[in-house]
């Protein structure tokens, strides 16, 4: 008795011929695809180009390309670039859509800045000499009587914002300070040629001044610097950072990772934020560093995409929701304080997240 008619057997041959056909079919198609039947143009699309040195200020999407940055991360650099972005400092970089840690630990040494947009501390000299004329909506700009009067050698960017100067000025004033160590009187405060005479004049009422130092205190100062100089935590590498007595290698890579999260620090008590830096350990590198806010990397708030805006430590998950969503309606903010306005950050999270936001209500300003 025979197991199948011969229909059945004819329909067996019928599937196993057509399974022998897809199989063939797919083999072919599988032999077309190895990377020698690939056209030129796509070969080099999937083939890493050789890291080469690169200006994300200057370089174009496929010259970048060429040079072996990664097709997510020259996007981002392009993208940030149309909204008016300057990457003045390699860090910069890390905030980029697509840069992962890794990956800016790679791409890290092939960066180069110019010169021209580099963002560098400058001294007494580099400003007096420079005189940038005030502008005509600066000279305007009224000020806001402060609270009680304040210690100049001591006010942030932030606090002098909040008294009449426009963010750029408070940056130059403080820079300013920092870099000549100090400033005592009024002439001394006219120097940064920033500042109109008129708003000048208005602050002069509610500014205390640091008392000068004499010539024996500048002739001790001097003694003293024949000691290592104090380290700049925002642009100083691993190397320079283990220098310092009281910071273990390990501690360096953490600040370096931290610094790169936040967009650089804004004050030197945020290391203290660090698990690695311990209460004694903290005032034990203290006095042997300091921090120049003016490098740090701003986020554009009314502008920047979610995934950026994550990346931020001072950014929670819930804060985030309440910016994406309330952004879409609004549109946008000028000022932090509408943002606490609108319940989207609390005062403790403005305090903490200001230095760090830029407001623009336009791509092109």
């Amino acid at each position: 008795m025979e197991l199948f008619s011969s229909h059945q057997r004819r329909g067996m041959v019928v599937m196993l011929s057509l399974l022998l056909i897809v199989l063939a079919i797919f083999l072919l198609a599988e032999h077309m695809l190895a990377p020698e039947f690939l056209t030129e143009e796509a070969a080099q699309v999937q083939t890493a180009a050789p890291l080469q040195s690169f200006d994300p200020n200057a370089d174009d999407y496929l010259t970048m390309r060429q040079k072996g940055v990664p097709t997510d991360v020259a996007v981002g650099i392009v993208r940030w670039r149309s909204y008016g972005k300057v990457y003045r400092i390699k860090e910069d970089l890390a905030q980029v859509t697509g840069m992962t840690d890794s990956l800016y630990e790679q791409l890290e040494p092939y960066i180069s800045i110019a010169d021209s947009v580099a963002a560098r501390p400058v001294d007494e000299s580099v400003v007096t000499a420079s005189k940038s004329p005030v502008s005509k909506e600066q000279s305007h700009r009224e000020v806001t009587a402060p609270d009680e009067p304040f210690l100049i050698d001591t006010a942030s960017v932030a606090y002098l914002t909040r008294w009449g100067l426009t963010e750029r000025q408070a940056e130059v004033v403080v820079r300013y300070r920092d870099a000549s160590g100090g400033i005592f009187d009024k002439e001394h405060l006219r120097r940064c040629y920033v500042i109109s005479d008129k708003v000048a004049e208005q602050l002069l009422r509610y500014i205390i001044f640091s008392e000068k130092p004499t010539q024996q205190a500048v002739v001790t100062s001097k003694q003293e610097s024949a000691v290592p100089q104090r380290v700049e935590i925002n642009t100083a590498d691993s190397a320079t950072l283990v220098a310092v007595d009281g910071i273990v290698p390990k501690s360096a890579s953490e600040i370096i990772k931290y610094r790169r999260l936040l967009g650089g620090y804004h004050s030197v008590e945020q290391l203290s934020e660090l698990k690695c830096i311990t209460e004694s350990n903290f005032e034990k590198i203290l006095p042997k560093i300091w921090c120049d806010s003016f490098v740090i990397s701003k986020i554009d708030i009314n502008f920047a995409r979610s995934l950026e805006l994550e990346r931020h430590p001072y950014i929670s998950a819930q804060a985030l929701r309440r910016i994406v969503k309330q952004r879409q309606l609004k549109g946008g903010w000028t000022r932090i304080e509408e943002m606490i306005d609108d319940d989207i950050l609390s005062e403790e999270e403005a305090k903490r997240l200001a230095p760090y936001l830029r407001f623009r209500l336009s791509a092109t300003e």
